[in-house]
């Protein structure tokens, strides 16, 4: 039977990769990427603000397959509200190498909390970003409910992850840091290219980052104004390498919603991690080392 929910009348097709031409570490992991549907199976949780791609479990282990990252991280996308299904899922089937990032809203139990993690689920997502139009993405979950949250994350073993504006970041971060939550920052932290390296979110962000009390994922596309090649964006990226290899994770990103015919190749962004990050010790950290000592992978 079909559970309640929304199935999308149009969906997107996912744009698969190539192979890269660089041959990745063994146990590589990609940070950052979602599922979603079977929608008859896993219906949405909120009427998406756009068209839905199709990516099920089986055609996200295909993409990672082809690119060569033995592991993967998938996280909530907010349609799905804090229906963690469609992860578990993939979890379940994922032979030890996928976790996952699911939501949750004040006033989930304890108890609800280590299901989740006894199903490989490793932290939750909390957005403050917004639609174009200024409104909060339907489904997604905010900081106000992480504060509510974090004694029974705590003692589960959850962190958080953040996707906020990078101009909240200063205040997030001070508000958070007394927590003791480890706390992950999305999307390169949402950085402002056009700003510059002097921006005082990003400086804010490269400072915590030193001191070791965030993690932040290295995904270029969205917040570069210069795909395919991403120049604009090599400058923070060595930044962010320069201040604290051992708090960077890789992330693709896929399957690119809101994105169209831009999305890119996760095999060409990892050629672009390959150019980038010249020295094999630091991709090796990045790509396998960090992912396994935060999200606890299967040896």
């Amino acid at each position: 039977m079909t559970a309640p929910g929304f199935i999308p009348e149009q969906t997107e097709t996912p744009r698969m990769p190539a192979a890269p031409r660089h041959r990745l570490p063994a146990q590589a992991c990609d940070a950052h990427a979602h599922v979603f549907g079977p929608y008859q199976r896993f219906p949405l949780a909120e009427a998406s603000s756009y068209p839905p791609p199709l990516a099920p479990a089986a055609l996200y282990a295909q993409m990672r397959g082809t690119v060569g990252t033995a592991r993967g991280v998938l996280v909530q996308p907010a349609p799905y509200g804090t229906d963690a299904g469609p992860i578990l899922d993939a979890i379940a089937n994922g032979r030890g190498q996928v976790r996952g990032i699911a939501a949750a809203r004040a006033g989930t139990s304890e108890q609800q909390l280590q299901q989740l993690f006894d199903g490989g689920i490793r932290g939750l997502r909390f957005v403050e970003m917004r639609t174009p139009a200024g409104d909060r993405f339907p489904g997604s979950v905010g900081v106000d409910d992480l504060l509510a949250l974090v004694p029974a994350m705590k003692k589960t073993g959850l962190h958080a992850q953040l996707w906020a504006p990078c101009d909240a970041y200063p205040a997030l971060l001070a508000q958070l840091r007394p927590t003791g939550l480890a706390v992950v920052l999305d999307h390169m932290a949402c950085l402002k290219v056009e700003r510059g390296l002097d921006d005082p979110g990003f400086q804010a962000v490269l400072q915590a980052l030193r001191q070791s009390q965030v993690w932040v994922k290295l995904s270029l596309c969205r917040v570069s104004n210069a795909a395919p090649d991403y120049a604009d964006l090599r400058p923070f990226h060595d930044a962010l390498v320069a201040a604290n290899p051992a708090r960077l994770l890789w992330g693709s990103d896929w399957p690119y919603v809101r994105m169209g015919e831009r999305a890119p190749d996760v095999g060409a962004l990892l050629d672009r991690f390959h150019q980038w990050v010249p020295d094999a010790a630091v991709r090796q950290q990045i790509l396998v080392d960090n992912p396994q000592a935060l999200y606890g992978f299967d040896n």
